[in-house]
């Protein structure tokens, strides 16, 4: 195997498959010379959509915190692992497998990693992210399929 990908997107979104997304990404990225991109993307609530929206700015605030978190530690992580790979992130809005798709394109993205769940009610009403990132993307897609124990809970 090759020294892995140059540029993996990872997409996050603190679910229980949070960890393991970010596992796969590191364990497919070029450890010298590759770029973690960890992607969130924001939808505007669903109740919302037909109705006047009330200011939502707090949502957008709070979820750039999180990224940013998040980016810090994984680069830390990284770092301590002895790889010179950088950590980054990027926050969009939308429908988020158009959203994600639509920024693999314009990114250079070598591999898109997410996880290959989400609840009925939300499947049913927007439909399956991961078919359609993985039918759309540009570049290579890996789907990780989330354990059912909690992240901070040890497996037996």
């Amino acid at each position: 195997m090759g020294p892995g990908y140059h540029h993996v997107a990872c997409c996050v979104e603190g679910s229980l498959a949070h960890k393991a997304v970010l596992t796969a990404g590191l364990r497919f990225l070029d450890p010298e010379n590759g770029t973690l991109t960890l992607i969130h993307v924001i939808t505007q609530p669903i109740a919302m959509m037909a109705t006047p929206a009330p200011d939502i700015s707090g949502l957008f605030e709070s979820a750039e915190h999180w990224l940013n978190d998040v980016v810090r530690e994984t680069q830390e992580e990284v770092t301590k692992s002895g790889s010179s790979a950088k950590v980054d992130g990027v926050l969009l809005e939308g429908h988020p497998g158009i959203s994600v798709v639509a920024w693999t394109r314009r990114s250079d993205v070598d591999l898109v990693v997410a996880a290959s769940h989400r609840g009925h009610f939300d499947r049913a009403l927007l439909g399956s992210f991961a078919t359609y990132v993985a039918y759309h993307s540009p570049c290579d897609v890996h789907l990780v399929r989330p354990s059912t124990t909690p992240v901070d809970q040890p497996s037996e």
